[in-house]
């Protein structure tokens, strides 16, 4: 029986997700010919929005919405907590979640309804949350470049996270925006490793392009943020420091960490991933996982789920506190500005005397 035929895929199981009730599976025909299936395209489909700010409660989170102009990633992190999401399209958290992908081609229209609204009160929105919204197929459907020319028309705040060097194309937006303290960017570096990179996030760029583009933007004067996450206990944690220094080098002005989270299918995913790449390493990583967790492999608890707790935790805490304050890197930054927010005239609208 023929294998799946994947290349620069972060999984490789495509088992159906928790809401289904049947599952497929590949088998043999009978036949007992060779032959080899065709490689697994990227499919991209479209979804017309009615909605495009998503508001959330969570307390260990700095903001209170988010836009995410895709749904499932190409870039195929194979740790991506954003991963189970894909079940509720009746779709794989596997495979499915980084070929079979969702477009919002009127993201920027319906955005541009939500902020006109008498109703709507301002304060930051976060882009990149769910996933990425640098990932590749920005490159022909520019949703994520739509969206921002909204924000800056209204002149509304935006704090955005990628791991796509696409983003320096969008600065002719985003620089003038930084002069106004509208925006500030988030860079994440999860190995200084390229080969650790390639296999573990498959389709975004390597760590070397990563700092290039913390550099292109910090020249641009946009604010960069450099995230160490997630950090992986037993397989990148000793490298935190190292990738801490060379966010500095290129330009980054704060840091943040999170440790490795495995919320629902992640964690088969993850452990999956681990015996075939890094099986020496794959108990130490999963013992470790389980101490902050209390047994489990991940604790979804608020306040809990993005650092853990325990020695270990707490030894991990320490070196990040160190580590910034040795390189004058801040763990807290200014508030984006929220006073210059405008609505637009639009057709048909009264205007003013003065």
């Amino acid at each position: 029986m023929p294998a799946l035929n994947i290349k620069a895929r972060g999984v490789a199981s495509n088992e159906s997700g928790r809401f289904e009730r049947f599952a497929t599976e590949a088998c043999d025909d009978g036949w007992e010919m060779e032959e080899e299936l065709p490689q697994l395209r990227t499919e991209v489909r479209e979804e017309v929005a009615r909605s495009v700010v998503t508001y959330n409660r969570s307390p260990d989170l700095p903001f209170d919405r988010s836009i995410n102009p895709y749904r499932g990633c190409e870039h195929g992190c194979v740790y991506c907590f954003a991963r189970p999401t894909h079940a509720y399209l009746g779709l794989s958290p596997g495979l499915d979640f980084e070929t079979r992908l969702i477009a919002r081609p009127n993201a920027a229209e319906v955005l541009r309804k939500e902020l006109s609204s008498a109703r709507y009160k301002v304060a930051t929105i976060a882009m990149g949350t769910n996933t990425d919204p640098y990932q590749p197929i920005e490159k022909h459907h520019q949703i994520t470049r739509a969206c921002l020319q909204v924000l800056q028309e209204f002149q509304h705040p935006v704090a955005i996270v990628t791991k796509g060097a696409m983003i320096e194309r969008d600065l002719d937006i985003l620089a003038p925006m930084a002069q106004l303290g509208l925006v500030r960017v988030g860079i994440s570096l999860t190995t200084l490793d390229p080969g650790l990179s390639r296999r573990m996030e498959p389709r975004a760029p390597s760590p070397v392009r990563r700092l290039a583009t913390i550099r292109r933007l910090t020249d641009a004067g946009v604010s960069v943020r450099v995230m160490t996450s997630p950090l992986i206990p037993g397989l990148t944690d000793h490298e935190l420091e190292s990738m801490l220094e060379a966010g500095q080098d290129a330009g980054a002005d704060s840091a943040t960490w999170i440790m490795l989270r495995l919320p629902r299918e992640v964690s088969e995913l993850w452990q999956s991933w681990l015996h075939q790449h890094e099986p020496a390493r794959a108990e130490k990583v999963m013992s470790k996982l389980r101490e902050m967790h209390g047994g489990r492999d991940y604790d979804p608890r608020w306040g809990h789920r993005m650092r853990g707790e325990g020695e270990y935790a707490g030894l991990v805490a320490k070196r990040f506190k160190l580590a910034v304050k040795r390189l004058g890197l801040a763990t807290k930054t200014p508030p984006l500005r929220c006073d210059l927010f405008s609505r637009p005239a639009q057709a048909g609208d009264q205007l003013t005397l003065f």
